[in-house]
């Protein structure tokens, strides 16, 4: 379960942005679907939380948010070291994007998200408050946003694929593999996962081979095991992947982000 999260709920609050610190307790915290009347930012300060939101996983790595807008329907699981920062902000104040997506965070929006979810829930609101709510919500406009997600489909054959590629991410089965094993011609599954995910297949497991390796770069294994874990060759052919879908090195990427 998680830490710091009996008799909270944000949306019984009056308040235009309200927070909550959580820590995981055991590994692989996770909380069933839901939804909230206000729009979610989720913060690893240690370790990452994935979110399933509209048919995508997404992730979060640590230093870099997740924003799910109000009413979108989601499911959160977190790593054992996680130790989370929740906003929650009012449709009316959140000049953010109506889709999900991951925020960069600045060191000082990181430390405005960290002073939020440490006030009381009721906490009182006035001039420094209310300076300090327009400060937070006009640096979170300006943050660069990413696309750390992983399209999964409401089609069952696809989701069986994605969900067998979630649990085995080394499998290098071809198109033509996988669409034998579920009654489909190479063309057809190749149309329908563009149709479903905008995605080649290639550029789609390699999404996946991303989201997981980020999320075991941030649980501290190492490139080599990461590398091993995807089925890559060499883990030259691991970093050049890496690094053409993010700019860095994931040595890099993870020291920027520790």
């Amino acid at each position: 379960m998680l830490k710091n999260t009996a008799d909270f709920d944000p949306d019984l609050s009056l308040l235009d942005v309200i927070g909550l610190r959580q820590d995981a307790i055991k590994p692989a915290d996770e909380l069933p679907v839901h939804t909230h009347q206000k729009g979610q930012l989720i913060l690893a300060l240690r370790g990452f939380i994935t979110c399933e939101i509209s048919d995508a996983i997404w992730i979060a790595p640590p230093q870099s948010a997740i924003w799910i807008p109000a009413g979108f329907p989601h499911s959160n699981k977190v790593s054992g070291d996680a130790s989370l920062c929740l906003l929650f902000i009012a449709p009316h104040v959140a000049h953010l994007p109506t889709r999900s997506c991951t925020l960069s965070i600045s060191p000082l929006l990181r430390e405005l998200i960290k002073h939020f979810s440490q006030l009381p829930q009721s906490y009182e609101t006035g001039a420094p408050t209310d300076l300090l709510v327009k400060v937070l919500l006009h640096e979170l406009t300006q943050m660069p946003t990413d696309q750390l997600e992983f399209p999964i489909s409401k089609n069952s054959k696809l989701r069986k694929i994605a969900e067998s590629l979630m649990a085995s991410p080394n499998d290098r089965s071809t198109v033509a593999q996988w669409g034998s094993r579920y009654a489909m011609s190479e063309r057809t599954l190749t149309r329908l996962i563009k149709k479903e995910t905008g995605m080649s297949f290639g550029r789609w497991r390699t999404q996946l081979h991303i989201i997981i390796a980020i999320q075991r770069l941030s649980s501290h294994h190492t490139v080599q095991q990461v590398s091993e874990e995807l089925g890559y060759e060499s883990v030259s052919a691991f970093i050049t992947m890496f690094k053409k879908k993010l700019g860095e090195s994931p040595k890099r990427y993870v020291s920027q982000r520790d």
